[in-house]
């Protein structure tokens, strides 16, 4: 096992779990091979193919027990997501390569989108062993990578899933369909539908929140959703919450997500945190919440947290 977060020296050898899932919307047979094979050119590699929900979970923390390095992970974001609940808390370092429709967090780190190129800067990143511990934010006990979100969103992850078998060829569109499909029909726009309780900052009452542990939120085709762009994964968590899902408020957040106008804070509809290390999300009727883009049901209570230096990440050279 390395010394998580030491830059430099040469690291050989190592053994490697590549967690696949099949069903990814960018991941092919032929993807696969060939990462599998460029890894175990250098280091010891074993296969491991998810099969259904929390599998990569629980394979992950197999990685672990068994004395692995390194748990590559070729999926997308809701794969990433499930295997980090495995490695979390231990020395075994997580290895993103990008094979969902849209790879927030591959992209986030500066992986280009190719799984293939993702995998040959995975090699240089291996063999000067860039590995830093990260901070990971906690829902419910539950870790998150790049974010937690609550209400609107969450409906709208929701819709998607029901039309997962799109996203392969779909990608953006749906997610620009669900969520008008959404806001029409499939989520109470009238009140607020939770309170966010903040240690510093007091209560807010809203409709649409997002807990960050990095920017963007997400992307939309090569361009990225900025929502607090100032979170990082050295800094504690962010939070937004928008007061109003009102059409043309919600318009011009989302422009400026883009980058028109002014920041996504600027508007009166929205109160935000940074710096957050806790905080509790409760109501008296269940609302939905999500995870990285992975939906996880409803609840009347999320309580969010940061967990520092919680995982050691692969990450790529500059």
């Amino acid at each position: 096992m390395w010394a998580c977060g030491a830059a430099g020296g040469s690291v050989e050898h190592l053994k490697v779990l590549l967690l696949v899932n099949p069903h990814a919307s960018s991941v092919t047979a032929r993807t696969q091979v060939v990462i599998e094979k460029a890894l175990a050119a250098d280091h010891a590699v074993t296969l491991a193919v998810t099969h259904r929900r929390g599998h990569a979970s629980r394979l992950a923390r197999d990685a672990v027990s068994e004395g692995c390095d390194v748990v590559a992970v070729l999926g997308g974001d809701g794969t990433l997501n499930e295997a980090v609940n495995g490695v979390a808390g231990s020395d075994v370092a997580l290895a993103p390569l990008p094979g969902g429709s849209t790879n927030v967090f591959a992209r986030t780190i500066g992986l280009p989108e190719d799984p293939v190129e993702a995998a040959a800067m995975l090699l240089e990143t291996l063999a000067a062993g860039h590995i830093k511990r990260v901070g990971l934010g906690q829902a419910n006990g539950r870790y998150f990578l790049f974010h937690a979100g609550v209400g609107y969103d969450a409906a709208v992850v929701q819709q998607v899933e029901r039309r997962a078998g799109l996203k392969r060829y779909a990608n953006h569109a749906l997610f620009a369909y669900a969520a008008l499909d959404t806001w029409l029909r499939h989520y109470d726009r009238s009140e607020p539908r939770f309170t966010v309780h903040h240690a510093d900052s007091g209560e807010v009452a809203g409709l649409f929140a997002i807990c960050l542990n990095t920017n963007p939120y997400t992307y939309l085709g090569s361009r990225p959703f900025n929502v607090m762009p100032d979170a990082t994964l050295d800094t504690p968590l962010s939070m937004v919450t928008l007061r109003s899902l009102k059409a043309i408020r919600l318009l011009r957040t989302a422009a400026s997500a883009l980058g028109w106008g002014p920041a996504v804070t600027a508007h009166r509809h929205v109160h935000s945190c940074t710096d957050v290390t806790g905080a509790v999300v409760t109501s008296d009727t269940p609302f939905p919440y999500q995870l990285d883009g992975d939906y996880l049901g409803e609840t009347t209570r999320l309580e969010l947290h940061h967990a520092p230096n919680a995982v050691a990440l692969a990450l790529p050279l500059g």
